[in-house]
């Protein structure tokens, strides 16, 4: 009876010990994002992919919801006010106001809707190059020399930055049309369906993906709570990896498996 009423009174002890820290570190965690407020600029222009820009969308409100306003966003264009046609034939969204790429938070690009290749009217290439005409160019290279601004990036929104030279050399993804495209631009394509190089420069592949994207830097900017909360909401969890050019390097086995083909033969001549 002693031996039991010895180990109950330490192990009372041991949980004194604890319980204070275990407080703490969760006060710490909770005051790490208590005071976190981010603003989000989502970018229209004529032709945008509706679900580009609205599931984003929808995944921030979502999160301002649950956060008690922590976030807060805008629908915005170039030019300003005005109404702003989607691609498709679809139907046309209210810019709020102009894009502010001095406003610190985060500014999300989405891609065009159209014919996936050809020079018509209303394919994607013949999109995207008359948006590189408008002054919105001028306003993303701006968000992207802010420091205080990250620039998300959905489908084809990529190959806007990349237009502009704004991606060179520096990792990202797009729609898989989309990728060889990205890579003559000068950026280096990577097979995720999220990329983030450095802190400040998101990307996502296919249409989806703005789904992630968005919920990726609400986990990343308000904690995972916050996240959980909106994908029980969707019903809806989180797909992929992000990707960082961050640990070990993996081993690429297509590339050494024609490494070792092409040193066979030397090897057989050499016999």
């Amino acid at each position: 009876m002693k031996k039991i009423l010895g180990w109950l009174l330490s192990f009372a002890l041991v949980l004194s010990l604890i319980a204070p820290a275990a407080s703490a570190q969760a006060s710490e965690n909770k005051d790490a994002f208590k005071d976190k407020s981010v603003h989000v600029q989502v970018v229209l222009f004529d032709g945008f992919d509706l679900m580009d820009a609205l599931a984003p969308y929808e995944v921030f409100a979502a999160a301002g919801m649950y956060s008690g306003g922590a976030v807060t966003l805008e629908l915005v264009s170039a030019e300003g006010k005005r109404s702003v046609p989607s691609g498709m034939n679809g139907p046309s969204l209210e810019a709020q106001a102009a894009l502010d790429p001095n406003r610190p938070g985060i500014i999300l690009v989405p891609g065009a809707a159209g014919k996936p290749a050809g020079n018509s009217e209303d394919s994607i290439p013949n999109i995207l190059g008359q948006a590189m005409k408008t002054g919105l160019p001028d306003l993303l290279k701006q968000a992207v020399d802010n420091k205080e601004v990250t620039v998300a990036t959905v489908c084809g929104g990529s190959l806007l930055l990349a237009m502009k030279g704004l991606l060179k050399d520096r990792y990202a993804v797009t729609n898989h049309m989309g990728m060889a495209a990205l890579k003559a631009a000068g950026a280096i394509p990577v097979d995720a369906r999220v990329v983030e190089d450095g802190p400040r420069l998101v990307s996502g592949g296919g249409v989806t993906s703005g789904l992630d994207v968005a919920l990726y830097l609400v986990e990343r900017e308000l904690g995972p709570r916050i996240a959980n909360a909106v994908e029980k909401l969707f019903e809806y969890e989180r797909r992929g990896t992000v990707w960082k050019a961050e640990g070990v390097t993996p081993i690429d086995f297509r590339t050494s498996q024609e490494a070792s083909k092409l040193e066979q033969p030397a090897a057989a001549s050499e016999k």
